[in-house]
């Protein structure tokens, strides 16, 4: 009978001990996940300032320089604003094509990115 209570309690030990091993696991991966999102989006953002800056200044120049070439100012801004008008045009129109899937993509791939390491565990028991 102290055997079986042994058997019993020695279990009972070891299925707390997984449970609680299991959780801590789950708690680690949730904040490599959401360290990876955060840090892609800290660089995306970084890089949509740097990009924003470089189109600002890009766009005060170039309609100066087409207004040189047609000797008209205002035909150079008018060409610059006829680009953005189209380009905002592209972009409601594709928007759920291009930016929605690609972000959620992005989003879904870091959240289920499996580590070289567990990959390798889950086929050497196959």
């Amino acid at each position: 009978m102290d055997v079986k209570q042994d058997f019993f309690a020695d279990s009972k030990l070891a299925i707390e001990n997984y449970v609680e091993n299991r959780l801590l696991l789950i708690k680690l991966q949730a904040v490599e996940k959401i360290s990876k999102l955060s840090s892609a989006m800290f660089a995306g953002l970084l890089i949509a300032v740097i990009s924003f800056f470089i189109i600002l200044f890009l766009s005060m120049m170039a309609p100066w320089y087409f207004g040189q070439l047609l000797d008209n100012v205002f035909f150079g801004f008018a060409i610059i604003s006829g680009f953005y008008i189209l380009l905002l045009i592209l972009l409601v129109v594709f928007r759920k094509k291009v930016l929605e899937k690609s972000i959620t993509n992005t989003v879904i791939n870091i959240f289920f990115e499996q580590t070289h390491e567990h990959d390798n565990n889950n086929t050497s028991e196959k």
